[in-house]
């Protein structure tokens, strides 16, 4: 049986960028993520109207933001394993760091820590 070639190698290179990436890399994006994500956005949503509502209380902008800043570590801290979820994760932070949101130190740590195999 011949070896391994270069030639072989880069001919199984180009087939393997051609095949559907959804078998070999996992395109998906897990439902848990998507949940994370949309919870997120509910609560940044909430947020915002909370902030700009009159007669809302310190109190209740103060939850508000709790609340935000928990469902946007739950994003970071997320462990995404597949290609679909590290694109789609990488994606929303971005777009969030973009708009301020991603400034704490937790929040930095747990994308960090997230990267790392159990």
């Amino acid at each position: 049986m011949p070896g391994v070639t270069r030639r072989t190698l880069l001919a199984f290179t180009a087939v393997a960028s051609v095949v559907e990436p959804t078998f070999a890399e996992g395109e998906y994006t897990s439902r848990e993520l998507q949940v994370l994500i949309a919870t997120h956005e509910t609560a940044y949503a909430a947020l915002h109207t909370i902030a700009h509502r009159a007669g809302s209380s310190l109190y209740d902008r103060r939850r508000a933001d709790r609340i935000e800043e928990e469902a946007l570590l739950a994003v970071c801290s997320y462990p995404a394993i597949s290609r679909g979820d590290r694109r789609a994760k990488a994606e929303y932070l971005l777009s969030a760091q973009a708009r301020g949101e991603l400034d704490l130190e937790e929040q930095i740590q747990a994308i960090l820590h997230s990267m790392m195999p159990n």
